[in-house]
């Protein structure tokens, strides 16, 4: 059965990009933004976003991945060991669908007081079992519940995004 594409490479640039805009739009006068890529793909869409991030502003980004098991996540680690109060932290994921990873990604910063958590995900599916909508969206998509969404990557680069 062949892919059906819905993210080229390209287009998925394009979407970063726009998406590296809008963080800027809402985060006016911030000067350091934590970005949170959930381990595997989550990591490697904010790695990208890091990218452009630097290249349309003087923001300084730092990169920090979030490591759980998606289906049992009774224990999530962060690879930085510091104080998140008063800090801005972006949770980034490749796809999100029930919202289950994202909440309970959220979990560490919670036993700080960060000044603000952001959401973002490179594809958003309409199936929430859990009280959680991104802030940022690069491709919001209604899905059957037998459809799923898989971010392909190779290395460090995003291919694209297709349904099967």
């Amino acid at each position: 059965m062949d892919n059906k594409y819905i993210l080229s490479a390209e287009v998925t640039e394009m979407k970063l990009q726009r998406l590296a805009y809008e963080i800027l739009e809402a985060n006016p006068g911030e000067n350091h933004i934590i970005i949170a890529g959930i381990l595997d793909n989550g990591f490697v869409v904010a790695t990208a976003l890091c990218e452009h991030l630097k290249k349309i502003s003087s923001i300084t980004t730092e990169l920090i991945s979030v490591s759980l098991d998606k289906k049992h996540p009774e224990t999530i680690t962060i690879n930085s060991q510091q104080d998140f109060s008063d800090k801005v932290i972006i949770l980034v994921d490749d796809v999100t669908n029930s919202g289950k990873t994202l909440l309970y990604a959220l979990k560490p910063f919670l036993e700080y007081y960060p000044k603000k958590i952001q959401t973002l995900v490179l594809v958003e599916r309409s199936h929430k079992m859990y009280p959680i909508h991104p802030d940022f969206v690069g491709l919001s998509l209604a899905t059957t519940l037998m459809e799923h969404i898989y971010v392909e990557v190779e290395g460090s680069s995003l291919k694209g995004a297709y349904l099967k």
